[in-house]
């Protein structure tokens, strides 16, 4: 019998981020100076204090296998982005793995952009997040705008489409970067638990 290489529990369901094109209950916003994360190099960074007009936060956990399948695309919506000013930070949610670790991740799915540790869940909790991959899309006022699903590549755990039919990340962030005023949304994201969250 072949033995799961990923622990049970980060595979034993989807959370729900909320449900699918549903408001936010309480707006978030996050300024620059109200958070630093660890870097994976021994250094902090605010995520927030650069000049970018949008930020994508996207919520990850090195041995989660769908966050680790989202690489690829997640590659292709930060190739299209970059460019137009939104700035890409991924965030690894674990407490337990070490930075050099989490470095070989970072190389081998081929992320394009910094990578942050959020050992204290500091913005997992801002943000409300719950699983991974979850992404999060701030404007320029630091208004979270969106947190969900990259797409819905995923119909439920287990069930995959074969290709989205939406693509939610990309749409809210290029959207947000164009200066449009978004109303604050979710959808649901399918992924693997946060599951050391207090």
């Amino acid at each position: 019998m072949t033995r799961l290489r990923y622990p049970a529990v980060l595979l034993a369901a989807a959370a729900l981020a909320s449900l699918a094109s549903d408001a936010l209950a309480v707006p978030v916003t996050v300024r620059a100076g109200e958070v630093r994360l660890d870097d994976l190099t021994g250094g902090t960074v605010d995520p927030f204090a650069g000049d970018a007009a949008t930020t994508v936060v996207l919520f990850v956990r090195s041995d989660c296998p769908i966050s680790n399948r989202y690489a690829p695309e997640v590659r292709r919506i930060w190739e299209e982005l970059a460019p137009r000013g939104v700035a890409f930070w991924l965030v690894y949610v674990e407490r337990d793995a070490s930075a050099e670790a989490l470095r070989r991740s970072t190389t081998a799915f081929g992320y394009p952009f910094p990578a942050l540790r959020d050992t204290e869940h500091e913005l997992v909790e801002r943000t409300g997040a719950t699983v991974t991959p979850e992404a999060a899309v701030f404007d320029a006022d630091g208004r979270m705008v969106y947190r969900g699903r990259i797409d819905d590549r995923w119909a439920g755990l287990g069930r995959p489409r074969p290709a989205p039919t939406r693509h939610d990340l990309a749409e809210a962030a290029a959207a947000a970067a164009a200066g449009e005023r978004l109303g604050p949304r979710t959808t649901r994201a399918i992924g693997c638990f946060i599951a050391d969250l207090e």
